[in-house]
């Protein structure tokens, strides 16, 4: 019985070290910018890596009152390049952390 202890004891000192690792992890994805891009920098989203929306940049060439239809499309397309960018950027920086657990 002796002889698991010390097995459990370094599975839980790993545990609490890969925890550690992954609040890190999060923490430099949450302070990182993401750019979202649409049709040429016309529409330039900015994000935190927490989803947060910081800004968004819109050339004046891209307002035109009698199509706001393209406004707005360009903005989601901004909108959304920038959050798969968080996305993948999670996926691949935090999936280490979940290898060999499913």
């Amino acid at each position: 019985m002796r002889g698991g202890m010390p097995n459990m004891q370094k599975l839980m000192k790993q545990a609490q070290q890969m925890q550690k690792e992954m609040e890190q992890t999060k923490k430099e994805i949450n302070e990182t910018e993401f750019i979202g891009h649409a049709a040429n920098d016309l529409v330039v989203a900015t994000f935190m890596g927490d989803s947060t929306l910081k800004k968004i940049a819109l050339k004046p060439e891209v307002i035109d009152p009698d199509d706001p239809d393209m406004l707005q499309d360009l903005i989601v397309d901004a909108v959304n390049h920038g959050l798969s960018q968080i996305n993948e950027t999670t996926t691949q920086k935090m999936g280490k952390y979940s290898k060999g657990l499913m």
